[in-house]
């Protein structure tokens, strides 16, 4: 497997652990505000192979207690469950990221038992979600597979969305909020632009409208909160 870059070490990735987080390239959606775009038109070269990894792993046991695998989409990889398995066998907890359009690769990774937690990005409501993801004809039905998978509680797992000015509004909220109620944890992440971002000009929300947003969804879901500010 290749992998296009290695975080060596974060507390923020994957709660409650110290861990490192794996990029890998290819991603089905384009989302103008991503900071990944090299990895999604995998222009960035690789820096290490899966035994790289595995070696790089071995001089942080004891020091690390998890491993993010994320991207790009790591479902799009079909070498990526026996990776996992070779660092779950390390001892490290794994954390998935996931953009929810593969939910067969979805339910087949986490019946493994391989996964310990799940992140899966909900990019917007779903009438907006095309726009949102730079694909206008998007069909959404993969993505609310996933979501009642993961509310069905088969893993911990977390919701969560980069909220964007120019695509994000209370309207949003209040059906996002519809769509994941009963979700266990909810993030709203305020976007922040950098020189990675594909596409100029956009905007974060204000405070005061990330708060408001956050008012909008905490009836409808167990844990949430504003991330990254």
């Amino acid at each position: 497997m290749n992998i296009h870059g290695l975080m060596k070490m974060t507390l923020l990735d994957f709660p409650g652990k110290v861990a490192c987080t794996v990029f890998l390239g290819g991603c089905d959606m384009r989302c103008p505000f991503c900071h990944n775009w090299e990895l999604l038109e995998m222009t960035a070269p690789a820096i290490m192979d899966d035994t790289e990894l595995i070696s790089f792993l071995e001089k942080r046991k004891g020091l690390l207690d998890g491993v993010v695998f994320t991207g790009g989409e790591p479902l799009l990889r079909n070498d990526l469950i026996p990776v996992i398995e070779k660092v779950r066998n390390m001892g490290f907890a794994i954390k998935l990221d996931s953009n929810g359009n593969h939910p067969d690769k979805l339910k087949e990774i986490i019946e493994t038992g391989l996964i310990d937690y799940v992140a899966m990005d909900i990019k917007n409501s779903p009438e907006k979600y095309g726009i949102t993801i730079g694909l206008p004809n998007f069909d959404t039905k993969k993505i609310n597979e996933s979501i009642e998978f993961l509310l069905s509680n088969k893993v911990d797992y977390e919701f969560r969305t980069t909220v964007v000015k120019q695509f994000h509004d209370e309207e949003s909220f209040s059906k996002i909020s519809k769509w994941i109620e009963g979700a266990k944890r909810y993030y709203l992440q305020g976007f922040v632009d950098r020189e990675t971002v594909h596409y100029k000009g956009l905007l974060p929300c204000s405070d005061e409208e990330m708060n408001s947003f956050l008012n909008i969804v905490k009836p409808y879901v167990v844990e949430a909160d504003l991330r990254g500010m």
